[in-house]
């Protein structure tokens, strides 16, 4: 790529805390033009107006699809960042016909590690009904639920779910696993008991999924698998929205035929206003921060400026894969 000190267009997708900002983008040898759209903007003509004269779009995980319809939509695009090595709302292949270069970027896992846990704490101490009640002038109002001597149920045993494994071990957890793929060798690796899907429901106190979204494991889990679990247990799922019927969950928490739930990740991302979910006393409900950490932050940072400076370089690093 011949060398060029006009501006540099940018765009950062989903900027939510306005981190683009702050970023020092001067590793780029380009003066840098940068365009932080702190709201979401669904995928249409306003998106692709804000878009439209930008040569690089950098897109936070997968809060927006970049389909090929958008892709086509943007003739000066030339290079798209995703954070993490991959994002399954980018249409790859769309974007290697039209010329435009995918780069990712590293990221860490330990942050959705500890979101998960977090969730579950809320849910067994009852602490944001406790909160509210310790403001509003009460004390004490309920008794929580133990995690020693209690089961675990993961759903999905890869990277994070080994770890949220070797936590449950440190609270005197019983920890069982299942997945579509996974062996009682690989299970007993994590200290964790191989049970079938419908066991594992009927058995856990605490069931957290960790599955990778996919279109096998899309609505993995669904009326059946609600309808084995104790009165008592609870649901967590800081994986992918869509591992879950969503419609089946709403019903099986208004019935209180679970004690609970805690989400980080939804079917439509951002959660609509007055969607379902946050009517139901019984859900934890956090807005997708899985991931969202000082570290992680800087890290995505770091190799975006890195990718576009690559890029400018005509040495593109990170490539994402088709």
């Amino acid at each position: 790529m011949a060398a060029t000190t006009s501006p540099l267009r940018i765009a950062v997708l989903d900027d939510y805390q306005g981190i683009a900002e702050t970023v020092d983008w001067s590793a780029i040898p380009r003066p840098v033009d940068l365009l932080a759209l702190r709201e979401h903007i669904a995928p249409g003509d306003e998106l692709v107006a804000r878009l439209a004269d930008r040569e690089v779009v950098v897109a936070m995980r997968e809060r927006t699809v970049i389909g090929a319809d958008l892709l086509a939509r943007l003739p000066s695009l030339r290079l798209l960042v995703t954070t993490g090595p991959f994002n399954a709302a980018i249409d790859t292949v769309a974007a290697h016909r039209l010329g435009i270069t995918v780069c990712g970027t590293g990221g860490i896992i330990t942050p959705t590690v500890e979101l998960t846990w977090a969730l579950i704490h809320a849910l067994q101490r009852h602490l944001v009904v406790e909160d509210r009640a310790l403001r509003a002038g009460h004390w004490q109002q309920t008794v929580g639920a133990d995690l020693a001597g209690a089961t675990l149920g993961l759903v999905g045993l890869g990277r994070i779910g080994r770890l949220v494994a070797a936590v449950g071990h440190a609270f005197g957890m019983r920890v069982v696993a299942w997945s579509p793929n996974l062996t009682a060798e690989r299970a007993a690796e994590a200290q964790a008991e191989l049970l079938d899907r419908r066991s594992l429901f009927e058995t856990a106190d605490v069931v957290s999924i960790h599955l990778v979204l996919s279109a096998t494991t899309r609505g993995v889990i669904g009326r059946d698998e609600l309808a084995a679990m104790k009165s008592s247990a609870i649901l967590v799922n800081t994986s992918r929205g869509g591992l879950i019927d969503e419609a089946a969950l709403i019903e099986a928490l208004r019935g209180n035929r679970i004690r609970g739930a805690g989400l980080d990740v939804y079917a439509q991302e951002p959660l609509p206003a007055g969607h379902p979910l946050t009517t139901l006393e019984n859900t934890v409900l956090t807005p997708h921060l899985g991931y969202v950490t000082e570290k992680c932050m800087d890290l995505f940072y770091r190799d975006i400026v890195d990718d576009i400076a690559g890029y400018c370089a005509g040495t593109p690093r990170r490539l994402v894969a088709i």
